[in-house]
């Protein structure tokens, strides 16, 4: 009876919480982004265990040799993220406080990754089997730290808690809410981990992403335009056997591009004007 209870109150405490916790993280933009959003866990703490399973990833492959081996691809890389970041303002100004950090990792897989707090990777993968353009990496990037501007990581951990209420609520909650002296608990990391590049998205938080990319893009000089060949390019690679990582839980191909179609025109007078203003 009393377990029963505990968990009666455990759920109803959720709940509660739950309500409290639907906002938006973002300016809506001239793309329209306004989708208010399910977020349990503080940016604070979801920042912190991105930045500590960052760091994670790069001790990995660092003794391998994969962490910026090509020096031009470095400065290529950096270069476009050095346009885009100050763009992101117009979606929210605290993001040009965000300890930023830009690698390039050597690995086939064609993607690339944006972690809460704004820690980007890009896959040399992307950048050489695809022979991709300036214009069309800005598209890859945009996208990326889309997802972090948006904090569609930390929608989806909360979401990953919040289902933790049928198999153990404390536990889910302790796990990510109380992560002890001031150390960030490793279960936050690993879920972090997991929502930023190895779990899925869904169809929406990757047209939310689209969206705000090409914004982003086209405010920093890139031809917002460049995403549909980039999708054109990545179903033609995807067609010759397993999709690339970039696209294997993506929406339809037609759908993305058709959508990419409408909203890059609609930001095509940004690019204008940030071509006059170079």
């Amino acid at each position: 009876m009393r377990r029963w209870m505990t968990g009666r109150v455990g759920i109803a405490a959720l709940a509660a919480t739950s309500l409290a916790a639907c906002s938006t993280t973002t300016e809506q933009g001239a793309v329209g982004v306004e989708r208010r959003q399910f977020l349990l866990i503080s940016s604070a703490e979801v920042d912190q265990a991105a930045a500590a399973q960052y760091q994670t990833v790069l001790k990995e492959q660092n003794p391998k040799g994969n962490v910026n081996k090509d020096p031009q691809q470095v400065e290529r890389v950096r270069a476009i993220a050095k346009r885009l970041i100050p763009q992101t303002a117009v979606f929210r100004k605290d993001a040009l406080d965000w300890k930023w950090e830009v690698n390039v990792l050597t690995s086939p897989e064609v993607n690339a990754w944006c972690m809460p707090g704004g820690k980007i990777a890009v896959y040399t993968g992307i950048i050489e089997k695809i022979q991709i353009t300036d214009d069309e990496l800005a598209a890859v990037m945009g996208h990326e730290i889309s997802h972090a501007l948006r904090e569609h990581g930390r929608e989806r951990a909360s979401q990953q808690v919040a289902a933790g209420v049928g198999a153990s609520l404390a536990g889910a909650v302790a796990d990510v809410f109380l992560p002890g002296s001031g150390q960030v608990s490793t279960g936050l990391a690993g879920v972090v981990g997991q929502v930023t590049y190895v779990l899925p998205y869904s169809r929406i938080h990757e047209t939310e992403a689209d969206r705000m990319g090409v914004e982003l893009a086209a405010r920093a000089g890139y031809d917002p335009r460049a995403a549909i060949a980039l999708w054109q390019k990545m179903a033609k690679l995807s067609s010759g056997g397993a999709p690339p990582k970039l696209l294997s839980t993506h929406p339809s191909h037609e759908d993305r591009i058709k959508d990419l179609t409408e909203f890059s025109q609609k930001v095509l007078p940004l690019y204008e004007e940030a071509r006059v203003k170079k």
